[in-house]
């Protein structure tokens, strides 16, 4: 009997949203919606639900790192995507664990949540910009993350250009600035400072939006690990995420999560 292939492993190193849109488990979820084996680093554990997030509890920086070494020195990967890492120390382990790994990088600079409630310690910007963005295959900040980050503040699409220059210049091969939260069709820019492609989706008409970033940084590191080029990996999830908000449904009493099954609905 032929052993069907293994699937590309991805590795996600981030919160968990007990909530199930966001976080570890919207990572886990596109990453088996996608094809790939979706395997998990948690670095923090929240209290959240639709209305927003109740509690947070980072994780020790030594229970981060026997994850990580855990899975990369027996299973390998093929492609890491990190989220939220809450802190400088954790930040600083985070990198310290990708510098030795051979694999592409996605780095969701996650700022804030859906609904504004921080998810990364001020003191820890310092240590994403100058540990965590040099290792980044590619960069995936918001425009809140980008004015997080830069100090630019993006009001149109002149300003995302602005913004991805910015963010490349802390070091990531590719930044891909994204412009939900303009007027207008949906609207993102990758660039890696010479090549420049933008990225347009018409804007669905649903506020179940929770978990779109995660999602998004996912499905890029789930293209990547099936040896797709940058671009492709990003328009790959940009089809793949736009699907998902169109299909993104009412949970709670605020606002509900994408859907990352809408391909088999």
């Amino acid at each position: 009997m032929d052993i069907p292939p293994l699937p590309p492993r991805v590795l996600t190193v981030a919160g968990s949203d007990s909530g199930g849109g966001a976080g570890i488990q919207a990572d886990l979820k596109t990453m088996l919606a996608l094809g790939v084996h979706g395997m998990s680093v948690l670095t923090a554990v929240t209290a959240q639900n639709s209305l927003g997030v109740q509690g947070a509890w980072e994780l020790p920086v030594e229970a981060v790192r026997a994850q990580y070494r855990s899975v990369v020195d027996d299973i390998g990967v093929q492609a890491v995507k990190t989220g939220m890492l809450a802190s400088a120390p954790l930040v600083e382990t985070v990198a310290e664990l990708l510098a030795l790994t051979d694999a592409p990088v996605v780095v969701d600079p996650v700022g804030v949540s859906k609904h504004g409630d921080p998810l990364l310690a001020a003191s820890a910007l310092d240590s994403v910009r100058k540990k965590l963005l040099p290792l980044a295959t590619v960069a995936t900040p918001n425009l809140d993350e980008v004015a997080q980050l830069t100090g630019v503040v993006v009001e149109d699409e002149t300003g995302m250009r602005r913004a991805a220059d910015a963010v490349l210049g802390f070091g990531p091969r590719w930044a891909l600035i994204k412009g939900g939260h303009l007027a207008g069709d949906a609207v993102d820019l990758l660039s890696d400072g010479t090549e420049e492609h933008w990225l347009r989706a018409p804007r669905h008409d649903n506020r179940h939006t929770h978990g779109t970033g995660c999602t998004l940084a996912s499905a890029v590191a789930s293209g990547l690990a099936k040896g797709m080029s940058v671009p492709e990996a990003v328009r790959a999830a940009k089809e793949y995420v736009t699907g998902a908000i169109a299909a993104g449904f009412a949970l709670g009493h605020g606002i509900g999560p994408v859907d990352h099954g809408w391909r088999f609905r």
